[in-house]
């Protein structure tokens, strides 16, 4: 979630995924946590429980909490098209979310902490709003005076944003515009949304 300081491996390892990032605690032990996690049979979990658990993921993933993620939601079910693919979009066209895919950081509460400490323009002027919505055509650079910050060289020395074709990506400028919103099936995150539309539906 967005101010959650928690043992971010210990919640990966709850959802059997490296929602995170890059984690080798949790390449280690990838089982669920706790002193039975790896031979403890847990019950079969019910249809809410399932529809829940992926909601939580997807807030984890994007670091968004509850109250702003049912806005994003609400925005998705007013926009044409389907809603749980429309979410999803509206979460990939965060400014930290955009920040991280062009791999000025190589995680997102990483781009997060950028974006809040006015390291990133969009357009020319700088923006500390994590989650303000980027739109078709948007400029997003690393601000002049941070393009020697030691963690932005290091994140993009190690960045492969090519396979991201909504974003396009100038390695000279430090700076990427945002294309357009991205298919569904150019998103590379393991979420189920339909889940989520049938849990807001009840």
């Amino acid at each position: 979630m967005a101010r959650y300081i928690g043992p971010k491996t210990k919640i990966a390892r709850r959802f059997k995924e490296p929602i995170f990032g890059p984690d080798k605690s949790y390449e280690k032990r990838s089982y669920p946590p706790g002193q039975h996690g790896q031979s403890r049979k847990r019950g079969k979990l019910t249809e809410y429980a399932i529809q829940l658990f992926e909601k939580q993921k997807v807030k984890y993933t994007y670091g968004v909490l509850e109250r702003q993620f049912y806005k994003t939601f609400e925005e998705a079910a007013r926009r044409k098209g389907i809603t749980g693919e429309n979410l999803l979009k509206f979460l990939e066209a965060r400014l930290d979310n955009t920040t991280f895919r062009m791999g000025i950081s190589q995680k997102r509460s990483g781009a997060r902490q950028l974006v809040s400490h006015c390291h990133i323009t969009v357009n020319g002027k700088v923006v500390n709003i994590p989650s303000y919505q980027l739109k078709a055509g948007d400029v997003v650079a690393v601000r002049e005076k941070s393009k020697t910050l030691e963690v932005i060289v290091e994140s993009l020395s190690h960045s492969n944003t090519k396979k991201f074709n909504w974003i396009n990506w100038d390695e000279k400028a430090m700076s990427g515009t945002f294309l357009a919103y991205p298919e569904r099936d150019q998103i590379p995150e393991n979420i189920k949304e339909q889940l989520i539309v049938e849990l807001y539906s009840k």
